[in-house]
């Protein structure tokens, strides 16, 4: 009888081990990496058409290594997307020049993001409470920050009862 039970103590733990061992491997916002060795679909990026420039004496003399006009230039190409001017990265328009000021007004502090990332990770090492999650590593923002989260359909339904308009956000009624 007392075999029986160590035996069946040390079933239940290799259970436990093994449950432990598993977890949500599909990738989120928190965690963007592909969990599988496959090919990253969003580092292809397919070339640009080919045209036929107005004037051929224009174009330059190729260069070995050099960029061709069809070459992918993402970066570029969201900037011009979202309204911005390739190759004026880190210049302020002149229309921006007062929003500036006024955000910069009491000044701006050097490495401000570092100091952010590492308050942020103490904070939620602080408010975990769990010693496994802080032995294992494992990420829990949306847990530590459950208290500070903001219902948005709550505050949906507040603004539209103040009678203020959110055209961004989905009607209240599916017929409006």
């Amino acid at each position: 009888m007392q075999a029986n039970r160590g035996a069946m103590a040390v079933a239940i733990a290799a259970l436990l081990a093994l449950t432990a061992c598993g977890g949500d491997k599909t990738p989120s916002l928190m965690n963007v990496r592909s969990a599988t060795n496959g090919p990253d679909e969003f580092g292809i990026l397919p070339p640009k058409a080919l045209e036929l420039p107005e004037d051929l004496a224009a174009l330059p003399e190729p260069t070995l290594g050099g960029t061709n006009r069809t070459d992918p230039t993402p970066f570029d190409d969201a900037i011009l997307a979202l309204g911005g001017t390739p190759g004026a990265v880190g210049v302020i328009p002149a229309g921006d020049a007062a929003l500036i000021r006024h955000g910069t007004r009491f000044g701006t502090t050097a490495g401000i993001r570092e100091t952010l990332a590492a308050e942020d990770l103490e904070y939620r090492r602080k408010n975990d409470g769990r010693l496994l999650e802080r032995l294992f590593n494992v990420n829990v923002y949306f847990k530590a920050y459950k208290k500070q989260s903001l219902d948005q359909q709550a505050e949906l339904r507040r603004w539209r009862k103040a009678g203020a308009r959110t055209p961004s956000a989905p009607p209240a009624n599916p017929g409006e």
